[in-house]
């Protein structure tokens, strides 16, 4: 199609969002549950999803979107955050329940004096039995101030960004098959209690004496290509020109910044998890730095398999954090 061609076809400079539009919230999203939990503030362009004992909270977007650039600047909460899930990710799974895509941030709290991290996913065509799971660490902390996150999905990559540098690739290989999310999704945030498994397993569980637990939201843009819901016929003019800003990949500098931060904060990468996978899926690049750094960091899920009686692997999640420091 010739709009898509068109809509990916100039790679901004720097790969920064400053020519980007930033939408109010009432413009692009609208609430998705949690009562009260969600507020949205003066300004219109900014919005707090809180979690307590009653429930958590979330937004959606009006449309739906066939690929884009989705951002949002998220202020996650802080102090004691076990077992809480605040996440930023784009998903069909309510039209097609057996099939569905999704493309995920999820930021995983942890205990007090512990750093929050991050985990993404993508998903297609329903293939939720191969965890494409990674999991990391920033070189800030995601509690004191606002930064940027951000999804580039296209029809060949998505890109995963934080503050405009890029965290993880996904190239679309002949070997995924529909595994590569390829059908209309919308965008979704959302806080909620994950204590069955969001930090070491379940062992820490979500505490409501520190509740209630606030993620804001601000910055929000919406950059796709908007979907007839019915008709699945989008609604893009190819000879919009705000288009243009649009990054289509990933610049020389921002490649050599992901592979400073994949040696230093990556903690779990499902590509090298051979407890999970006696032969890597065949999308996967192995890596010799990456695949040397993390059998290091854990010798049991990224060398040999070998695990000492008494200790459990879970399955669908990765290794734990560490201490991470700037790149």
């Amino acid at each position: 199609m010739f709009f898509f061609s068109a809509f990916f076809a100039v790679i901004a400079s720097s790969g920064s969002l400053a020519n980007l539009p930033i939408i109010a919230f009432e413009d692009g999203y609208t609430h998705l549950f949690g009562d009260h939990n969600l507020v949205i503030h003066r300004d219109g362009k900014s919005v707090h999803l809180s979690l307590d004992e009653r429930t958590g909270s979330g937004f959606v977007s009006h449309d739906l979107y066939l690929h884009g650039y989705f951002s949002a600047s998220i202020k996650l909460p802080s102090d004691y955050t076990a077992g809480v899930v605040v996440a930023f990710y784009l998903s069909n799974g309510d039209m097609f329940q057996k099939n569905h895509d999704e493309i995920d941030f999820e930021f995983l709290g942890n205990i007090r004096g512990k750093d929050w991290r991050v985990q993404t996913n993508v998903y297609g065509n329903g293939s939720t039995n191969t965890g494409r799971e990674e999991r990391c660490g920033l070189w800030f902390d995601p509690a004191e101030d606002f930064h940027q996150y951000s999804i580039l999905w296209t029809d060949s990559k998505i890109i995963f960004l934080v503050d405009d540098v890029p965290i993880r690739e996904v190239k679309r290989t002949e070997s995924m098959g529909g595994d590569f999310p390829s059908k209309p999704m919308t965008l979704y945030a959302t806080i909620w209690d994950a204590s069955d498994w969001a930090t070491n397993g379940g062992k820490y569980r979500v505490n409501y004496k520190y509740a209630p637990f606030v993620a804001e939201f601000s910055d929000l843009v919406l950059h796709g290509c908007a979907v007839d819901p019915i008709e699945h016929v989008t609604k893009c003019d190819s000879s919009a020109q705000d288009f243009e800003a649009v990054p289509s990949g990933i610049t020389p500098v921002q490649r050599t910044k992901m592979g400073n931060f994949r040696l230093k904060h990556m903690t779990y990468s499902y590509c090298y998890d051979t407890v999970r996978y006696k032969v890597p899926p065949p999308e996967c690049v192995i890596k010799p730095q990456e695949a040397e750094r993390l059998r290091k960091f854990d010798p049991v899920t990224f060398g040999n398999g070998r695990r000492h009686r008494g200790k459990r692997h879970h399955r669908s999640r990765g290794s734990q954090e560490e201490t991470t420091s700037s790149f």
